[in-house]
């Protein structure tokens, strides 16, 4: 995606202390080509006010956030590569 459309993606799991020792190698399984950083702790999810995961949100080259999106439903990703698109432009 980052060839593409030059937009860094960047993923945060919330697992907590009991299950965060998966996150690395689930993330390594999956072969994901972007960064994934955790947050067992609860502090970004707590600044962000963030309830429900998963949690979207794009941030123009300006460090704005333009768009935030709650939950998952199928055909999600690709809407949300239309708008990384559109912002890229």
């Amino acid at each position: 995606m980052a060839k593409e459309t030059g937009v860094k993606v960047i993923a945060v799991s919330v697992d907590d202390s009991r299950t965060v020792s998966n996150v690395k190698p689930f993330v390594n399984g999956k072969g994901w080509d972007y960064e994934v950083y955790t947050d067992s702790n609860g502090d970004l999810k707590r600044e962000l006010n963030i309830g429900m995961v998963p949690y979207v949100f794009l941030v123009n080259g300006k460090g704005e956030i333009v768009s935030m999106k709650t939950g998952y439903a199928p055909g999600d990703e690709e809407k949300l590569y239309e708008e990384l698109k559109a912002l890229v432009k």
